[in-house]
């Protein structure tokens, strides 16, 4: 009898179950963003040579408008001016860098919130497996998952990515699709100008127009084809030159 009383398990109330909620909470929270890290690992691996069907911003895009101007293209079939002016544009710097350009995050944060420091690296993370929009969650992921992506894909493979997703007019995504929309030519013959022109229009094509060029979009693009030749003559374009 008395053998039996001090073997006999406690009997469980409500309040036994407020201390463990916490821990499952906890236990199954880990495990599911321990899943969504493997897959977005395996994502990425994968599209390092595997050309991303479509993205999130795209799909809204299509929906929105309807239907949407893409076609993919490989790198060795886009104007090679087309690939210096976005780097000049965008991120001079981009063959030297893991994905952040610290000098750039620095002199933004001394000029305030109205400089922006973001690499084509983090652009093509936000284009491809995020989604638009300010806000400290995505920003947060897009720095997890640049270096990740730096890691698995090459310098050629991340710029040919992203001039096949950035929107360069509205509803016109990548450079097959921008190339005849604006000039009537193949993406693969571009000239310096008329690439610069479309380099200028980003990162905001939805108030610019290589159609019908602000006095400001000349000016930049004229500064574009500047800085494109300028990296082609320093090396920095020797990343992604074929």
């Amino acid at each position: 009898m008395a053998k039996a009383a001090k073997n006999k398990k406690p009997k469980r109330t409500f309040f036994w179950w407020i201390g463990v909620v916490p821990v499952l909470a906890f236990r199954w929270g880990f495990r599911a963003i321990a899943v969504v890290a493997i897959v977005l690992v395996v994502l990425i691996a994968a599209y390092s040579v595997l050309n991303p069907p479509t993205t999130i911003f795209i799909q809204q895009e299509a929906k929105r408008l309807e239907n949407v101007r893409r076609e993919w293209r490989d790198i060795e079939d886009i104007s090679p001016h087309m690939a210096r002016a976005i780097v000049a544009a965008e991120d001079a710097n981009f063959c030297n860098h893991w994905g952040f350009d610290m000098a750039a995050i620095r002199s933004a944060l001394e000029e305030g919130a109205g400089r922006g420091a973001s690499t084509i690296s983090q652009q093509t993370v936000k284009n491809v497996f995020l989604w638009h929009g300010r806000n400290y969650t995505r920003k947060a992921l897009e720095a997890a998952i640049t270096p990740v992506m730096e890691l698995f894909w090459s310098k050629q493979r991340i710029l040919e990515v992203y001039m096949n997703v950035a929107e360069f007019d509205e509803g016109v995504f990548g450079v097959a699709a921008a190339a005849p929309w604006y000039f009537g030519v193949d993406a693969k013959d571009l000239t310096l100008q008329q690439a610069s022109a479309l380099a200028a229009v980003l990162p905001n094509p939805k108030a610019r127009s290589a159609k019908r060029p602000s006095a400001f979009l000349q000016r930049r693009a004229r500064q574009i084809a500047s800085g494109a030749e300028t990296i082609r003559r320093d090396g920095r374009a020797d990343c992604f030159e074929t």
